[in-house]
């Protein structure tokens, strides 16, 4: 025990970052155990979409989702779900693919509809980025 003790003293920088690092592992492994978000591959959400009834929402703004979106998708930016929950009644019981660009606007679009009741989320892990990295198929629209 002493050897710990020492170790410790004449390395704190060293076993700070240990804490840090096992804190942070310890807490995203506590989130995805409890997350009412289901992370998928690009790969995964294809065969998803392919084989049950998936409505897709891109949560990017609309300059974005008109550059090239997923067939079928949705654009629903970020700053409007909570005004279009009414209307997304329909799909509280569907699985709801949520895409943003690299993934980071997912966390907060997911929060929202959690909390408005919706059960079955997915997402792409690491957004139309991934998608697009996977080579997969993209609709751009020619609206301005």
């Amino acid at each position: 025990m002493d050897q710990y003790i020492d170790f410790i003293s004449n390395h704190y920088l060293l076993s700070f970052a240990f804490v840090v690092v096992a804190f942070l592992l310890i807490q995203d492994l506590i989130e995805n155990t409890f997350s009412k978000v289901e992370t998928l591959s690009p790969l995964l959400a294809v065969t998803r979409m392919n084989t049950k009834e998936v409505f897709v929402m891109d949560v990017r703004d609309p300059h974005d989702y008109l550059k090239g979106h997923i067939e079928g998708a949705e654009n629903i930016p970020l700053d409007k779900i909570e005004e279009k929950l009414e209307s997304l009644d329909a799909y509280k019981n569907t699985e709801v693919l949520l895409v943003c660009q690299t993934g980071t606007r997912i966390t907060a679009a997911s929060k929202t509809l959690v909390k408005a009741g919706f059960e079955k989320i997915l997402s792409v892990k690491g957004g139309m980025q991934s998608w697009e990295d996977n080579k997969l198929p993209l609709k751009v629209s020619n609206k301005k």
